[in-house]
């Protein structure tokens, strides 16, 4: 493993800075196309489902993919964090139609760019000395620019390859901008009981803004890459790049020159010699040991952000290496590390949902609808009143129709029968309080990246065959400390008859109650029963006044107008308790 000369400490928060000014014209551009979208939202999908109105619906996919197209359009146009908004919500599969996602995939944070000179000025003014005196070369041309750094290929000045990633200048007003934006659009969502009950929106935007502007902190983002290094000291398939702390600092971060084979370029790692398959498999188990061993998670896991170092195989001579940057010659057979860079991104898992994680992992591993259910339970993301026997059912059908499948033919069962597993189970997920863990929302990113990376390297790639040997490590780890605990449970069994000798000596002296209730499931079919008779009457109600309103009319102005605005009135009424709750 490569030596850091940073120190391998837990990510501190950056330091507090005067807040940035916001660019005017670019925040009042942004928060147009949020309000005309929210307009857009409120017209169709509450508006027009009041009586006689919904016949004005247009189909919904339709309008869902014009409003992402508008939005991929205005992000590649505008840069910043919308792009990363694009890409994140472009994962979202559980959440928005394949039509939206489909349509935000193709959103890509790659921009022109900035003027070498303007970098150059900025890594003069952040190290508080000349390029010269800390670099021997620095290439004017970069090797890639995203939406809020850029990358330029350098050599230290005792010879070091290296490669120095720069913020780019005036980033810092570009990303105040667009968070508030995004905060106002956020506020606007509140107003929705549905959405306001299933994510606290203000500690979204909180962890949100604060991922967004810890990657404008180049200091904190070489730390997280010395926590890395140390997580994965010991594992000779991993390879962490150096940082240089001499030649970073809070806009400038300099480090070991990595750019061998990109992770999903499947040519090159075929005409080198390395199996995809296994990269694959050790990607996917370098994620299973951040999210349940080491409980820090790299967030951004895209193509760009990962290399294949081709080590030396059978047929290659003594001292055989390639170096980064430059072309793999053909081989055969050969060994490989998975490279990490870009730790800008990173999410560290709270040990309250530390326990829940690793239960879920072993109920998968165990086929064991219930202990997941129980897991979900845990972490807080079911709330009380959920139907656990319901969703555990409903988990034990799809575990029967999905267990085994590998990944590319898992992918082509869900696309056939999406509507029939909506017809099935959409109704139950609407109706399960559940509440978004924010804590877990840049794990859940990385993963969904992860799914997608891993099934371009193996389409035959087996979920369940690499996930089933950690569950099992885990469940092993788990029973070594059931036994520990073993006596006091021991302890409370003891205990058993006296607790049951003060049950029957309650019910002697006719003080023992028992408390009834209805089932949840039965429980919430009566209140959706009771609710659509409401809902009947209500439109019943509104319809007849409108009609006899519009009949009166020509005899009665007076009265006729009556009738329809008291029906305009109870619809806007209904409208309004409809967006509130």
């Amino acid at each position: 493993m490569a030596r850091h000369d940073t120190h391998p400490e837990v990510s501190r928060p950056p330091q507090p800075r005067p807040a940035a000014p916001i660019d005017r014209k670019r925040y009042l551009r942004v928060s147009w196309f949020f309000g005309r979208a929210f307009a857009h939202l409120l017209w169709h999908d509450v508006v027009l489902r009041l009586p006689l109105l919904s016949l004005l619906r247009r189909d919904p996919l339709a309008r869902w993919r014009a409003l992402a197209r508008r939005f991929r359009l205005l992000a590649a146009r505008m840069g910043g964090v919308l792009i990363k908004l694009g890409q994140y919500l472009s994962t979202r599969v559980d959440v928005f139609p394949l039509e939206v996602t489909r349509e935000l995939a193709g959103l890509q944070d790659e921009v022109p760019p900035a003027p070498f000179e303007a970098i150059r000025r900025q890594i003069e003014d952040d190290l508080e000395r000349p390029v010269e005196e800390v670099f021997a070369e620095l290439e004017p041309t970069a090797l890639g620019a995203a939406s809020l750094a850029q990358a330029h290929a350098a050599r230290l000045l005792d010879g070091e390859p290296a490669v120095v990633k720069v913020l780019r200048p005036g980033i810092e007003v570009l990303v105040e901008t667009d968070l508030r934006a995004i905060g106002l659009a956020i506020r606007w969502l509140k107003v929705w009981g549905f959405v306001r009950r299933r994510v606290d929106l203000d500690r979204l935007v909180e962890e949100f803004a604060a991922t967004t502007r810890r990657e404008l902190d180049m200091r904190a983002e070489g730390e997280h890459a010395a926590r890395f290094a140390a997580d994965f000291a010991g594992d000779p398939q991993v390879l962490i790049p150096r940082i240089f702390r001499r030649a970073s600092g809070r806009k400038t971060l300099a480090q070991e020159r990595v750019d061998y084979l990109k992770v999903d370029d499947l040519e090159a790692l075929e005409r080198a010699g390395v199996d995809r398959r296994a990269v694959a498999r050790v990607l996917y188990a370098t994620y299973m040991r951040q999210i349940f061993v080491h409980h820090f998670v790299h967030a951004d896991p895209h193509p760009g952000n990962l290399f294949v170092r081709p080590l030396r195989g059978a047929g290659d001579p003594p001292g055989f290496a390639v170096r980064p940057g430059e072309p793999v010659p053909p081989g055969t057979a050969r060994r490989f590390q998975l490279v990490f860079v870009d730790f800008g991104m990173v999410a560290a898992i709270p040990e309250r949902l530390r326990s829940a994680l690793r239960s879920y992992l072993i109920g998968i591993g165990k086929r064991d609808a219930g202990a997941v259910v129980r897991a979900y339970a845990e972490a807080g993301i079911l709330l009380p009143g959920a139907d656990l026997a319901q969703l555990e059912e409903a988990l034990e059908r799809l575990f029967d129709r999905f267990w085994g499948m590998d990944i590319g033919r898992l992918g082509d069962v869900v696309r056939q029968e999406a509507a029939s597993l909506w017809r099935e189970l959409g109704q139950l997920l609407l109706d399960t309080p559940v509440q978004l863990q924010v804590d877990l929302v840049f794990t859940n990113r990385a993963l969904e990246l992860l799914i997608g990376l891993v099934t371009r390297l193996d389409e035959r790639f087996n979920l369940w065959t690499e996930t089933l040997p950690f569950a099992r490590r885990l469940a092993e780890e788990q029973a070594e400390g059931w036994l520990g605990r073993a006596a006091s449970q021991a302890r409370a069994l003891g205990d058993l008859p006296a607790d049951a000798a003060q049950v029957l000596n309650q019910a002697r002296r006719g003080r023992l109650s028992v408390r009834t209730a209805l089932a949840p499931d039965a429980r919430r079919q009566l209140v959706r029963l009771e609710r659509a008779i409401d809902r009947a009457a209500a439109n019943l109600l509104l319809a007849a006044l409108l009609l006899a309103g519009a009949v009166l009319y020509d005899g009665s102005p007076i009265l006729g107008s009556a009738l329809m605005l008291a029906a305009l009135a109870g619809g806007l009424w209904r409208l309004l308790r409809a967006v509130v709750g």
